[in-house]
């Protein structure tokens, strides 16, 4: 289950009031990017449009490391999202085990262990996938190429043993998608090289 359109963006607007930051932006950049991209490649463009737009709604509340995850499990469950809330928990991770940058670290253990149970008993579909690819090539002010985006993230919390893993799950999953759509992702990111190379 998921919300429509229209109330996953007042979802954000509401957000927004709480927390007037930037994940909003983010956040509306990579639900255009998955309906685009989902759209190319056979899945349904209005499903992934709204997982996009809420998969960071766990920030509504104010600034988190990796605990947004399960905030925004917890907010998507009382709403009855269940897809919702599988997106919040999923989208931060390429695979079925965590993998989390210690600096992000703000879950207690009781949190930390659900999220260890939780992902070790789902096995991720291409909407978890494309989640995770699109939520690492839409910055704040658009879409950028993957490299940017994994520099930006490692510039403001470092990188860690599982850093280069992760880039690797990442750039699987982005040739698994080009190989569905029958091309590069970025043809169907308007704006890709300006904002990439700040032209």
């Amino acid at each position: 289950m998921y919300p429509t359109v229209k109330e996953a963006l007042s979802e954000l607007e509401k957000g927004y009031e709480i927390n007037p930051t930037r994940w909003v932006d983010h956040a509306r950049y990579t639900g255009e990017a998955a309906r685009n991209i989902a759209e190319a490649a056979g899945l349904d463009g209005e499903k992934a449009y709204v997982l996009g737009l809420l998969h960071d709604i766990g920030r509504r509340w104010g600034f988190s490391g990796i605990r947004h995850i399960v905030d925004g499990y917890n907010y998507a469950m009382e709403k009855g999202w269940d897809d919702v809330a599988r997106i919040s928990m999923t989208h931060s991770f390429a695979e079925n085990i965590p993998n989390i940058n210690p600096s992000m670290m703000d879950m207690t253990r009781e949190e930390l262990e659900f999220t260890k149970s939780y992902l070790a008993n789902i096995e991720f579909d291409d909407y978890d996938r494309l989640m995770h690819m699109c939520d690492n090539i839409a910055l704040h002010s658009g879409y950028v190429l993957m490299e940017k985006r994994m520099i930006d993230i490692s510039m403001r919390h470092g990188v860690h043993e599982g850093t280069v893993k992760r880039w690797q799950e990442l750039f699987e999953i982005k040739d698994y998608f080009e190989k569905k759509m029958g091309r590069s992702i970025y043809s169907v990111l308007p704006g890709v090289v300006e904002n990439t190379f700040d032209l």
